[in-house]
């Protein structure tokens, strides 16, 4: 009896874990159900000030005024890293990188729903969700015009969407930079408004070789390659230390 109540207690204890980090997406509404919804206003004055504590630091090394007139966001999959990147004086420069703790398909556009594909091209952001599942997380325009437009030359209508730059570890098709992250940027995409936010997700850097498009990519690949090459040019590669990571 005794061992067999000690094999169900350290199952549980094996298993709970798993469902906090797996398992949100079934037991974060309910959360929410019983806590109530968060509102934007009451995400800024909980971690607000801490994260902008965390980022004046990167702008000060920089040279740059906070908070920043614009940023754009280059996001490169095939090193798992995410640019921020500030404009001053109608020029850009660059603050940090911050790390994607989670992949999610392959090179490639995002070409319908469910290949869990991480998309590819130039995006905004449409919105900044108080109550994710994933600590915090703000919605991107995918499909945008261009992957709609490709869509219906190739007959697609499935395309997907619910695309997210959020907290935590986990990805399917979103962007994870986990929870310290979300708050820094979440804080700085308010302070500074959802229009003057840029993002640009390409499959490896431009700035370092050619991008190819995979062999089983459809034809039109190479132009959206070549408008995030050319997205990517008014910044410099940069020489990152250590201290530009969380």
């Amino acid at each position: 009896m005794i061992k067999g109540m000690l094999a169900i207690f350290l199952a549980l204890a094996m298993l709970l874990p798993m469902g906090y980090r797996y398992g949100r997406s079934l037991w974060y509404p309910f959360y929410v159900k019983m806590v109530g919804q968060r509102t934007v206003e009451d995400v800024i004055y909980r971690y607000g000030y801490k994260a902008e504590s965390r980022l004046k630091p990167y702008f000060t090394s920089a040279g740059l005024n906070f908070p920043p007139q614009e940023v754009s966001l280059l996001t490169i999959k095939d090193q798992l890293q995410m640019e921020l990147w500030a404009k001053q004086d109608n020029n850009w420069h660059y603050v940090r990188t911050y790390p994607l703790l989670a992949n999610s398909g392959t090179k490639g556009p995002k070409l319908r729903q469910g290949d869990k594909q991480i998309p590819e091209g130039l995006y905004k952001i449409t919105f900044l969700n108080p109550n994710s599942r994933y600590h915090l997380s703000m919605k991107l325009n995918y499909p945008n015009a261009f992957d709609q437009q490709k869509a219906v030359t190739d007959g697609r209508t499935r395309l997907g969407g619910d695309i997210f730059i959020h907290g935590k570890d986990v990805s399917i098709g979103c962007l994870a930079v986990g929870d310290q992250a979300i708050e820094e940027l979440f804080t700085l995409v308010h302070r500074i408004g959802k229009r003057q936010v840029s993002v640009v997700i390409a499959p490896s850097d431009p700035r370092l070789q050619a991008l190819k498009p995979p062999l089983t990519s459809p034809r039109w690949t190479n132009h959206l390659y070549q408008q995030i090459a050319h997205a990517f040019t008014p910044y410099s590669h940069p020489v990152v230390s250590a201290n530009h990571y969380p």
